[in-house]
């Protein structure tokens, strides 16, 4: 039970990391949370049109994989919460492992 939270402590902070830094700094370069392959592909996900070679802000692709998580963006909602950050770097895990998995069945 202790390597479990554990594990999930270290999720956890890396999630709040992400959201606090979109909220303090929205103008530094994602490249300071996400790695490469992360910012692309929810580039990808959610604008679905091919990523810029510059990285996005962290409030712009933070917003963006919140919006996978259900984040709706709306005038009056604010900054995306731990949860719907949560939300969406759960799916971008499974697009990020489904695209690994048909590059390797090619």
């Amino acid at each position: 039970m202790l390597n479990c939270i554990a594990i999930y402590m270290i999720i956890g902070w890396r999630l709040h990391s992400i959201t606090t830094r979109a909220r303090r700094l929205p103008e530094a370069p994602c490249t300071s949370a996400y790695s490469e392959k992360e910012w692309r592909m929810i580039w990808m996900m959610r604008d679905k049109t091919t990523p810029p070679n510059e990285p996005p802000s962290m409030r712009e692709i933070t917003r963006m994989l919140a919006g996978l998580g259900g984040f709706l963006g709306r005038k009056g909602d604010g900054e995306p919460g731990v949860k719907t950050v949560w939300q969406g770097y759960t799916k971008l895990l499974h697009y990020i492992e489904a695209t690994e998995a048909l590059n390797g069945l090619k």
